[in-house]
């Protein structure tokens, strides 16, 4: 069946720097595919990664390597084989941690394979002893069966084809047995030189382990100035948030002012509608004016009218106040008249009386 995919993922690929062996060098400008394939001819595991058509990841997992996360959402293991350490940057902490929960996963599978091919390789080697061991007895076995030439002849013909075919079926018996034990042979031969392959690779990855402690100290050392950048990102987002709030706030009282600006747009239109009606209002303003004017000169001609009609009446007054006066001295005149004619009265009353 060859190799077929068992989980896929996307996330932005990197190698470390073959140089420094501390800074990372991208492998994809964008998130790309990243795959595991398990091939099942070889019974392994391998994690691949295409963008385009260069080959970018191309790592066969092995009991010995390690996935570990740097952040919340970078990770990194080392391919002693491809001699460099691959980094995932993904998207979110979740698929970073499905994409190591699947790595921890298939390294136990590989692992389990491999302590399966070994004790397989154990059981052929036995096998093969004992196949090796039982070849003189089966030899034996046939000897007694067939018999001597005088027991032949003491057997009758049916007795004699049951011990042919039993005879035939152990000859093949045989030579199946001969044929595996070549087959597991083969195989175990198969198993030495992978053995021989893992342990190659054993002491390169020992030898490497300098190398990946130094790896390591650099990637920590990156870790802390990209959680200090994290945490400038952070406090650029707070103030970001701020601004944010602010322009909420903006964005209130601007709402605010559009209120009011269509507040005052509508008394605006009032007053359009007001101004509107304003010549007419002049016209009968000027007709009122016309007409105040021509009262205004009544008004002076009857003032006119009144202060001389106020002279004749103080003219007037002044000749009452005279004539009251005249005519006072004419009744203090009249009553001294009276009295003199009532004493002359009582004069002649009494000149009637002597006489």
């Amino acid at each position: 069946m060859g190799e077929q995919p068992i989980y896929t993922t996307r996330a932005h690929v990197f190698q470390i720097d073959p140089t420094t062996k501390k800074n990372w060098v991208p492998a994809s400008k964008q998130a790309v595919t990243v795959s595991y394939f398990y091939d099942s001819t070889r019974n392994s595991y391998r994690i691949i990664s295409v963008d385009g058509s260069k080959v970018i990841i191309n790592s066969t997992i092995t009991p010995n390597m390690t996935f570990t996360k740097t952040s919340q959402k970078f990770g990194q293991w080392a391919d002693s084989r491809a001699n460099t350490v691959f980094g995932l940057g993904f998207a979110s902490e979740q698929q970073l941690a499905k994409f190591s929960e699947k790595f921890q996963e298939v390294k136990e599978a590989a692992k389990l394979a491999r302590d399966k091919s070994q004790d397989k390789g154990e059981t052929l080697s036995n096998h093969s002893q004992e196949e090796s061991g039982r070849d003189t007895p089966s030899s034996n076995r046939a000897s007694s069966i067939n018999g001597t030439d005088d027991e032949k002849f003491l057997h009758v013909e049916p007795e004699e084809a049951v011990l042919q075919t039993e005879n035939e079926h152990l000859k093949s018996a045989i030579e199946q047995s001969n044929t595996s034990a070549k087959k597991w042979e083969t195989e175990l031969q198969t198993l030495r030189e992978n053995n021989a392959r893992l342990v190659d690779a054993l002491q390169e990855s020992s030898a490497n382990v300098e190398s990946w402690k130094k790896q390591l100290g650099a990637c920590k050392e990156e870790s802390d100035t990209l959680r200090e950048k994290i945490a400038e990102l952070e406090a650029q987002c707070n103030e970001a948030n701020q601004e944010k709030q602010r322009n909420a706030q903006l964005s209130v009282r601007v709402q605010e002012l559009e209120a009011e600006l269509h507040d005052k747009e509508q008394e605006l239109e009032n007053l359009r509608k007001q101004a509107e009606i304003i010549p007419q209002l002049m016209a009968e303003c000027e007709s009122i004016t016309t007409k105040l004017q021509t009262a205004e000169s009544r008004n002076k001609e009857l003032e006119g009218r009144v202060d001389g009609l106020q002279l004749d009446i103080d003219d007037s007054q002044q000749k009452q106040v005279n004539m009251k006066g005249e005519l006072k001295k004419f009744m203090d005149m009249l009553d001294g008249k009276i009295d003199e004619l009532h004493e002359f009265r009582q004069g002649l009353s009494k000149l009637g009386v002597d006489n």
